[in-house]
């Protein structure tokens, strides 16, 4: 058990370095040939109530999941409180930004809700449900961009359409795999299965019937779980809401970005429809945190927006406070997790 944990630590430092790295590459990419006197002294300017009021909404995005995730499992009949679902969230922030296509958040967040003494099968459909209804409501929106918002969104985003209609693609995608995942257990169960053949052809696993026993268990409290939601639909309804308001609040972050530099010239709404059009493209790509691509991406598509310096100094605060400051703060409860 020591020899594994240490393993699994190796990679997480490995992990960790390789985020280090690329962070470190993207800024030096984004404020290379920038005077960094006249870059701090802009970010300086902003207005102290749009500083605080961007913390805020990059804060109440993460802790908004934490939310849905409490509620979802006080509906089912867990008791678990609020603080350490929020908790959960920032974990699971962190661990996806420091993952290829954000795949070690939710295995994290599974542990520690384990650990607190919450039902394998009720977390794990728990942790399903808030994934399949972000990516659906990240669709929704995508959609409703693409149909009635297609001439404005061709235009800011010109050589990334392309990107746009991958990363809108491989949402919808994900969400058929999750639902199919979700309502058919047998699958799962197939999965296990060829896990486990694999597993003990390699002499990693003993072959024994009290493993399959354990995840029959696991099956019969998941369906049962599934099927309490289904009949109580409100609880989807709700997270669905919450979700909707959750995504909204990062993408108003870059407007208020927008507003406390001081700009005028656009439209408040379509600076957030830009910023959602970015995040839609990018989601999915197997890059941890999206670093690099995301940068890149906001500096072509915001160029008219963020005139003159402000485009530098805006990917600073955006992804700054929206990214960068979040997953701080995910490491910073991670290790004071780590130590109960």
């Amino acid at each position: 058990m020591r020899g594994r944990n240490q393993k699994e630590m190796r990679r997480w430092i490995v992990n960790a370095g390789i985020f280090a790295a690329v962070m470190a590459l993207t800024f030096w990419s984004v404020l290379r040939g920038q005077d960094f006197a006249k870059v701090f002294a802009a970010v300086g300017q902003m207005s102290g109530t749009s500083m605080a009021a961007a913390v805020f909404l990059a804060v109440f995005f993460v802790a908004g999941e934490g939310w849905m995730i409490w509620f979802l499992l006080r509906g089912i009949g867990e008791q678990s409180t609020l603080f350490r679902c929020i908790s959960y969230s920032f974990i699971g922030f962190f661990f996806s930004g420091i993952t290829p296509s954000a795949t070690g958040g939710q295995p994290m967040q599974l542990y520690y809700m384990r650990r607190d003494g919450n039902a394998l099968s009720a977390s794990s459909v728990v942790l399903m449900t808030v994934a399949v209804v972000y990516k659906f409501v990240l669709v929704l929106v995508g959609m409703g961009i693409l149909l009635f918002w297609r001439q404005p969104l061709r235009s800011y985003l010109q050589g990334y359409m392309g990107l746009y209609f991958l990363g809108l693609f491989l949402n919808v995608l994900l969400v058929v795999v999750l639902l199919m995942v979700m309502f058919s257990p047998g699958i799962i169960r197939h999965c296990f299965c060829q896990i486990e053949t694999i597993m003990t052809s390699l002499r990693l696993w003993k072959e024994t019937s009290a493993r399959r026993e354990k995840v029959e268990l696991f099956l019969s409290g998941y369906r049962e779980t599934v099927a309490f939601l289904r009949e109580n639909k409100h609880l989807i309804g709700v997270t669905i809401v919450g979700t909707f308001v959750q995504r909204c609040s990062v993408f108003v972050l870059t407007a208020v970005v927008y507003r406390g530099l001081g700009l005028s010239g656009t439209a408040v709404l379509d600076v957030v429809l830009v910023q959602a059009a970015v995040y839609i493209a990018v989601d999915m790509l197997p890059i941890p945190g999206a670093q690099g691509i995301t940068e890149a991406m906001y500096r072509s598509v915001f160029r008219d927006i963020f005139v003159g310096n402000t485009l530098v100094v805006s990917v600073c605060i955006t992804r700054g406070i929206s990214f960068y400051l979040v997953m701080l703060m995910g490491l910073v409860v991670f290790c004071v997790s780590g130590r109960r």
